[in-house]
């Protein structure tokens, strides 16, 4: 019995750390050193998501970085569905651990992003059903708005709802809760932007600004 429960706490934080690391993994300043955009950093917002990466005018490197803050997220889900035979308790920690790792990267001091992406990877394959819901109300309302923080924020917000409707199990209520929150609170700026009418539109450029201190 020792023995057996040794195991599982090792599967538990490899599938912690493990996802926390794979959240860790700064895409969209990878692929913007390497594309020769420079620092996503000195760009926009500051921000290391893929909306802010999409102002440095670079559309290919926007696609890589969502493709790949949303596919740590992912990676991050099926490395704990593999090792403890899909418990959903366990998919939920480690979704939620990746999604930590990207807010509060440890390789860029903690200084993340603001998650919206690995959110999505996270739902999609924790509990795809609320992962397209959400997907499908980010796209209607930037299509509608073309204000990515909106949509982002409409999603988040009916996340826990639509995982309520589509009768998910309580881990991953959770999972959408947690996420949500984080999300609300890294937009703080955005909300305050939007409720003055400032926050700008998608693919709009801004001008460069010095890396920010807090958590952009």
């Amino acid at each position: 019995m020792q023995d057996l429960a040794a195991a599982t706490y090792v599967t538990l934080a490899i599938t912690l750390v493990g996802g926390y690391l794979l959240g860790s993994i700064p895409f969209g300043l990878i692929a913007t050193r390497l594309g020769g955009a420079g620092d996503i950093r000195q760009i926009g917002s500051g921000n290391i998501g893929a909306t802010n990466v999409l102002r440095s005018g670079r559309k290919d490197l926007a696609a890589i970085t969502l493709l790949g803050d949303a596919g740590k997220g992912v990676l991050a889900v099926i490395l704990a569905r593999v090792l403890t035979h899909d418990t959903a308790l366990v998919v939920a920690l480690a979704g939620g651990a990746a999604f930590l790792g990207h807010l509060f990267p440890v390789w860029l001091k903690f200084k993340g992003g603001k998650g919206v992406a690995t959110f999505y990877g996270v739902l999609l394959a924790a509990c795809w059903p609320v992962g397209v819901l959400a997907a499908i109300t980010w796209l209607a309302m930037a299509v509608f708005f073309r204000i990515s923080s909106l949509a982002a924020l409409t999603a988040a917000a009916l996340a826990a709802p639509f995982a309520l409707a589509t009768d998910q199990p309580y881990p991953m209520l959770a999972l959408a809760l947690f996420m949500a929150v984080l999300i609300f609170i890294r937009h703080r700026e955005n909300i305050a932007r939007l409720l003055k009418g400032e926050e700008p539109k998608i693919g709009k450029k801004k001008d460069a600004a010095p890396p920010v201190t807090d958590a952009p």
